[in-house]
């Protein structure tokens, strides 16, 4: 059946063609297995709650009909403001309208949140574009320039709001503009899109825009809201939509509600937040975290932006997805939120997840998997300007950036064929990653580092669990020993100055190139320490090796322009002297790579990778494989060209792909 759905309809009716309901909520309340809702262009200022899913083979389809033509947004237009004091107008809002959930009272807070100046949820915004919170009416009425921020130019435009009884007083700065002659619009609902109830499975949610909710900090130990997403389900489809100005997450692939885990140690403060992790881990057997019931979810080719958290959020609710062909840019950019959740893609536990061919930029981080890797990969990301632009200072309690943060995690994490071009290319405090066939001008930081806790003295490890193979149920806990990496095919650039010394452990490490598990054993080295001849080994005798480094793998690699081989590794290219030039440039959304980097390869080739030659992630004892177990072998690159018999290192089969468009917006 067919659900139709015009807010510009003469009068609300039952949802059909010629008598549409105005509200699309009104059409989710109906909506069963196999129905299709068609909303009519126009903006729908309300929350929409799918009260019944689908099946595999018959999806609930949520429609725009004109591609972005419908609108769900989470604000509400406020003309009555008055002059209050210099560029300062006044408006006063009965908390009626926020109907229980009033965001001008809601801290952006939590676990892991470790920002000092406190935030709302709400948000004032100007022809679309967010104002500034300030503390203070004084800062408002200020309107100083918020050192932090990305767009320092735009800081100068502040918001702030006090209870006055049963209202809410908004004060606004607009710099001179009028307001009453401008579009301006305040956060009034929490989220957009998004079943309240758990296992709403199958649902499509395709060509909508989607926008100004006040969606709160999502830790992983805790219940995740996005403007958008499933709530604990399974089989979503997110395609063709804008994701924009959302307060904290755009696309939430979520984690179950938990009353006694949720913010535990912001409630109770007892457990370790370590603790709460492993925690949140195993009680989710018992909310259903099975690859039959949780997960499998698509997001693809959505634009999402200027969200200030993350564009897309996901604990254990993101097993076996896919996020493919998206465009995410400016995640984190007023730098008003800091804490250990914050990135363009953030994800705990993403195993078996599939994230190719997105473009990524501006944010504070681009891609950050945290616990739980196994399986994930990697594959055909633009990743760049993932750095702090000149001029802004660093938020204190915010994060460092990087193109790629992979965090106390056992592998298989595959990466590949990626095109790295931010200053610090992949944060890597955890173990079990391959790195085939990408492009990288930035340095691997916190190597050996960044996963144990020193407390009093005394190291308290961080045991992380590891799974069976290809499915959610834990298999072990271990921590975090280092290595087990592997290396093959890639280029390497010194593509940044380096202005400082900071050793490998640290988070802003700049000499690139794998030099930096000098000290870490090639496997012959490591596999000796365990008398594998022996018939009844001394356990004892063997106690150091147990915890000592795991091996690390290279071959095939090029280093260029400075940066540093592992010095084991025995087939390379490396010229310190190369003269590289790579510029990135964009002309009408088209975004083609120059480079003069592949005048030094010199007929430099090596071998085709497979699984086979990447083996087994170490703890769980699984191959870097397909998440359906079947092999890979690395004859595409980043475009999709077939590479042959041998090939080059790099994202690319051959120079010539050099003259194609890498990215089209």
């Amino acid at each position: 059946m067919q659900i139709y759905v015009n807010v510009k309809a003469r009068c609300d009716g039952d949802g059909t063609k010629e008598r549409p309901f105005k509200r699309i909520n009104d059409a989710a309340r109906i909506a069963m297995l196999g129905d299709e809702v068609l909303v009519m262009p126009g903006v729908y200022r309300e929350y929409v709650n799918p009260v019944h899913g689908g099946t595999r083979e018959n999806r609930i389809v949520y429609r725009s009909v004109e591609p972005l033509g419908a609108v769900i947004s989470g604000a509400e237009e406020v003309k009555d403001w008055e002059p209050y004091s210099g560029n300062v107008w006044v408006t006063r809002i009965p908390n009626g309208v926020f109907n229980g959930y009033n965001p001008y009272t809601t801290p952006v807070y939590g676990d892991w949140y470790f920002a000092k100046e406190e935030r709302h949820t709400g948000c004032v915004y100007l022809n679309d574009k967010a104002l500034y919170e300030a503390l203070t009416l004084e800062e408002c009425e200020k309107g100083e320039i918020y050192k932090p921020s990305w767009d320092q130019e735009w800081s100068v435009y502040k918001w702030h709001a006090v209870q006055d009884g049963e209202e809410t007083v908004i004060y606004a700065n607009f710099q001179g503009k009028d307001p009453r002659k401008e579009k301006v619009e305040i956060n009034v609902r929490r989220e957009c899109f998004m079943p309240s109830e758990e296992h709403v499975d199958f649902i499509t949610l395709s060509g909508f825009y989607i926008e100004k909710a006040a969606t709160t900090w999502a830790p992983p130990a805790a219940y995740q809201d996005g403007m958008v997403g499933p709530h604990w389900a399974y089989g979503w489809i997110i395609e063709d939509c804008e994701i924009v100005n959302s307060k904290c997450c755009g696309i939430s692939l979520g984690k179950y509600y938990d009353a006694e885990n949720d913010h535990y140690f912001t409630r109770k403060h007892v457990k370790s937040p370590t603790q709460m992790e492993r925690d949140a881990v195993c009680r989710g057997q018992y909310h259903g975290w099975l690859k039959e019931k949780v997960g499998s979810h698509i997001i693809r080719r959505c634009n999402i932006h200027d969200c200030q958290q993350t564009g897309i959020v996901g604990r254990m609710g993101c097993v076996f997805s896919t996020i493919e062909d998206n465009h995410i840019h400016h995640i984190n950019n007023m730098m008003e939120l800091g804490g250990a959740e914050i990135s363009g893609i953030k994800l705990h536990a993403a195993i078996d997840v599939v994230i190719r061919r997105n473009h990524i930029h501006h944010s504070t981080m681009g891609i950050w998997l945290d616990w739980e890797a196994q399986g994930a990969r990697i594959s055909q990301n633009l990743l760049h300007d993932n750095d702090v632009p000149e001029g802004s200072t660093k938020l204190e309690g915010g994060m460092e950036s990087q193109d790629i943060f992979v965090e106390v995690g056992h592998g298989p994490t595959l990466i590949d064929n990626n095109i790295m071009l931010s200053r610090y290319g992949l944060r890597v405090a955890t173990e079990g990653v391959a790195m085939v066939h990408n492009l990288i001008l930035g340095a691997f930081t916190m190597v050996g580092s960044g996963v144990d806790n020193w407390v009093d003295g005394r190291e308290q490890r961080r045991y992380t669990p590891y799974h069976i193979r290809h499915r959610t149920e834990v298999a072990g806990m271990m921590t975090i020993l280092h290595g087990d990496n592997r290396f093959y095919n890639n280029i390497f650039v010194q593509g940044h100055p380096i202005t400082n010394e900071e050793p490998k452990e640290s988070p802003f490490h700049q000499q690139v190139g794998t030099h930096v598990w000098d000290e870490y054993p090639a496997y012959k080295e490591w596999i000796a320490k365990f008398d594998m001849e022996e018939e009844k080994p001394d356990m004892g005798k063997l106690e150091p090796a147990h915890f000592g480094h795991l091996p690390v793998w290279a071959d095939g690699n090029v280093y260029l322009a400075g940066a540093r081989a592992w010095k084991k590794e025995k087939h390379n290219l490396v010229k310190d002297d190369a003269d590289v030039q790579i510029e990135l440039v964009e002309e009408d959304g088209q975004y083609r790579l120059f480079t003069n980097l592949y005048d030094y390869l010199d007929g430099f080739t090596t071998g085709i990778i497979n699984s086979d030659v990447l083996g087994k992630a170490f703890e769980p004892e699984q191959r870097f494989e397909e998440r359906d177990g079947s092999d890979i072998v690395f004859q595409s690159d980043y475009l999709g060209n077939h590479r042959g018999v041998s090939t080059i290192p790099g994202p690319f089969a051959d120079v010539k792909e050099l003259d194609e468009v890498i990215w089209i917006d």
